[in-house]
């Protein structure tokens, strides 16, 4: 009679060097270990485990900075607030978050994701959970700067993560799940801020995210390591992803490229110029949609459902970009012809926004606002995705930073503006923002034909210094 045993290791594959010592006959009984119980797990699927914890830090990272922006009409009235001291506010956060995302970035290539991120969401939770402590304008405003310096290494982090993670064909769609965390964010947040709000006041609104994080944190360190040393990871996939480094030829991972030789390409300047001409436009809908809807004559008690459509369309555009890019690839195109396709789509559909200039109606302009920040996101995901698609692990989150800082940089510009021109339009009844929306229709497009023309194969790709696209 033949006796057969196995044990299934942690990865769900049975391991052929303990079989033998697995197998125990006791009285002409089979003794089999109870790990054969469990259900293997399926190749290739710790990866989206891995990006289901950046989509979760990103929802969290996003509930925090909504927070005052949702406050923002009430706080307003309690702490006589103007418009231009709101933006400066709004202004306070992007200045630190612009620095800090060049600055993390570097830092977060040094460190490693794990160690980089841990340090990140613990520095941000805590800031939130302080903030209730704020009296003043200036003592917001020091929170603010805080707050943006911590939660600026999401990104290059994620997208190194990314990097590290995934084959080229599914980094789109990586990179779709865990930014789709900012509309997930964003939609909750109406809810949960609002509803603390009326019941507790606003300083509970800002604990909670805080405490999020540091649960969050709890999980993060159990489940993340790097690839290469993850106790969990299979053997299959371990194997995938090797191919893919040889492929790309990024086996071994050299010294850190300087700032000044990454600044010297085309490229560098083409991922830059994809976020500095399309994110002013989706944190004008993050920081300012409350209060233009109020400026519109709608009561947010009234009007909380627009708050919320428009981000939950931007996740949407988020899958739907990094989708759709997938899936040209998939058919044999091109990767860059694949990524510039979704980018001119998505630049063109921001334009929706011009329409609402002529509206006071609140379904049509929750409806404008969805298709533009639909189309923004298709734009956006293959923004994110750039730096893993051109850039070698060691330049990565140095390459999204730089790009965050230039995103950043266009913000401040952005916020200054809305602040200046909308106190001096406050007589225009209704249209108050009119010339800040036709400019965020306008914009986006300004950035896809910088994408065009600076994201190319140049003599850069064929000495190595950024991958073929």
């Amino acid at each position: 009679m033949t006796l057969l045993c196995t044990h299934i290791s942690m990865s769900g594959y049975v391991d052929a060097n303990v079989f033998r010592k697995s197998c125990q006959v006791n009285c002409g009984v089979m003794m089999v270990p109870s790990q054969t119980l469990l259900k293997p797990v399926k190749a290739h699927q710790l990866r989206w485990w891995i990006c289901a914890m950046l989509f979760a830090s990103t929802v969290i990272n996003y509930m925090d900075r909504q927070t005052l922006s949702l406050l923002a009409p009430y706080l307003k009235i309690s702490y006589h607030w103007t418009n231009s001291d709101y933006a400066n506010l709004v202004i306070a956060f992007r200045v630190a978050y612009a620095v800090g995302q060049t600055l993390c970035g570097r830092w977060m290539d040094r460190l490693g994701t794990r160690l980089g991120i841990t340090i990140s969401v613990s520095f941000y939770s805590l800031v939130s959970a302080l903030t209730p402590f704020a009296n003043g304008f200036f003592s917001f405003m020091g929170f603010r700067l805080m707050l943006g310096l911590g939660e600026s290494a999401n990104w290059p982090a994620a997208t190194k993560a990314v990097s590290e993670w995934f084959p080229a064909k599914e980094r789109a769609l990586a990179t779709a799940f865990f930014d789709s965390g900012s509309s997930i964010g964003g939609a909750i947040s109406p809810f949960l801020v609002l509803w603390i709000y009326f019941h507790w006041g606003w300083r509970p609104a800002f604990v909670v995210p805080g405490v999020l994080g540091f649960i969050w944190l709890i999980v993060w360190r159990k489940v993340y390591y790097p690839p290469e040393t993850h106790p969990r990871i299979s053997g299959e996939e371990r194997e995938m992803l090797r191919q893919e480094k040889r492929s790309n030829g990024s086996v071994d991972t050299p010294a850190q490229i300087r700032w000044r030789d990454l600044l010297r390409l085309p490229q560098t300047w083409g991922v830059i110029a994809a976020r500095t001409f399309t994110d002013p436009v989706w944190y004008f809908v993050t920081d300012w949609f409350p209060v233009y809807l109020v400026a519109k004559g709608i009561d947010l008690r009234s009007g909380l459902i627009a708050i919320w459509i428009p981000f939950l369309a931007a996740d949407l555009g988020n899958f739907a970009g990094g989708a759709a890019s997938g899936y040209l690839i998939r058919s044999g195109w091109p990767l860059g012809r694949s990524r510039k396709t979704v980018v001119v789509a998505g630049a063109c559909g921001t334009m929706l926004l011009i329409p609402t200039v002529f509206t006071q109606n609140l379904p049509l302009i929750t409806f404008l606002f969805a298709m533009a920040t639909f189309s923004y996101a298709c734009f956006s995901t293959i923004a994110n995705v750039l730096p893993s698609d051109l850039y070698k692990s060691n330049a990565v989150a140095t390459v999204s930073g730089l790009s965050g800082t230039g995103s950043g940089i266009g913000t401040i510009l952005a916020m200054k503006a809305v602040g200046y021109l909308s106190d001096a339009r406050i007589s225009k009844s209704g249209h108050v923002f009119d010339p800040i929306v036709i400019a965020c229709g306008i914009i986006p497009v300004i950035g896809m034909l910088l994408v065009l023309l600076l994201i190319r194969n140049t003599r850069a790709t064929q000495e190595g210094l950024v991958r073929p696209i």
